[in-house]
């Protein structure tokens, strides 16, 4: 803690400072062994030092809001692992939100790297009610207790976890899988 600096010492000592020119100590052990030297009286008063006037304030820097792609019209909020939506998983993707009645001008997209490293507040900041996410996603939202392929509600907004748009675009199974579960999460009777 000797070595620090003030600018260092401001994070541990929040109380105010006072710098002293000389050890009281050490002027009281002179006046101790000799006792002929008159008390004088300090020739300079302690400075106060304001580490906060020391030291310019740092500018917060506040990630900009995340910006999702479409107009989010609906509040339906489309997660994907994909860097890059190929064509014929974009067409798929449009189909898909197509037929449980419903536009692309109503959700809004997002990638993996567009949410990575970004906090679970921000992405709920986006206010979405429905939430679907495709793939691997480096984001806390993975912490959800949601299982793929199953609808998960927390507070007001519903999660749909699946495998990546690339994988179900070319697998039947997964298809299906995913139709099943948009029918009951968008109330489809068919």
């Amino acid at each position: 803690m000797e070595n620090m600096s003030i600018h260092e010492l401001q994070y541990i000592i929040t109380e105010e400072l006072f710098f002293f020119e000389k050890e009281p100590k050490a002027d009281q052990a002179i006046q101790d062994t000799n006792p002929s030297v008159e008390k004088e009286k300090p020739k300079t008063l302690p400075k106060t030092i304001h580490l906060e006037s020391a030291i310019p304030p740092k500018e917060e820097l506040k990630p900009e809001p995340l910006t999702v792609r479409g107009k989010f019209e609906k509040g339906i909020l489309v997660l994907h692992e994909e860097q890059q939506l190929r064509p014929e998983v974009m067409e798929m993707l449009v189909n898909m939100i197509n037929a449980v009645g419903h536009s692309m001008n109503e959700i809004g997209l997002l990638s993996s790297r567009e949410l990575e490293g970004r906090t679970l507040t921000e992405l709920y900041d986006l206010n979405a009610h429905i939430v679907l996410k495709f793939g691997r996603i480096k984001h806390p939202i993975n912490a959800l207790p949601a299982s793929d392929y199953q609808i998960h509600t927390e507070d007001e907004t519903e999660y749909l976890f699946a495998d990546a748009l690339s994988t179900i675009s070319d697998d039947k199974v997964l298809k299906g899988k995913l139709w099943n579960t948009l029918k009951v999460l968008f109330n489809i009777a068919k």
